[in-house]
């Protein structure tokens, strides 16, 4: 078993998983709505999605 660091393992974070995966949903909907629903993006919205919360959570966690 490994102990990497992931979105999906967020263990420095307070953050619950649920929480989590509806915050990079929310975000990778409205990167796909400003580019209009354009077809064949969805994974890489997800994945920017998911970087993108995944930064501001840390930063948040810096904070505290």
């Amino acid at each position: 078993m490994t102990n990497k660091k992931s979105p999906q393992n967020n263990q420095d974070n307070d953050i619950d998983p649920d929480k989590f995966r509806e915050m990079v949903a929310e975000c990778a909907y409205c990167k796909a709505e400003k580019r209009g629903f354009a077809a064949n993006h969805e994974m890489e919205d997800w994945l920017e999605a998911e970087l993108e919360v995944t930064k501001q959570c840390h930063n948040e966690s810096q904070q505290a």
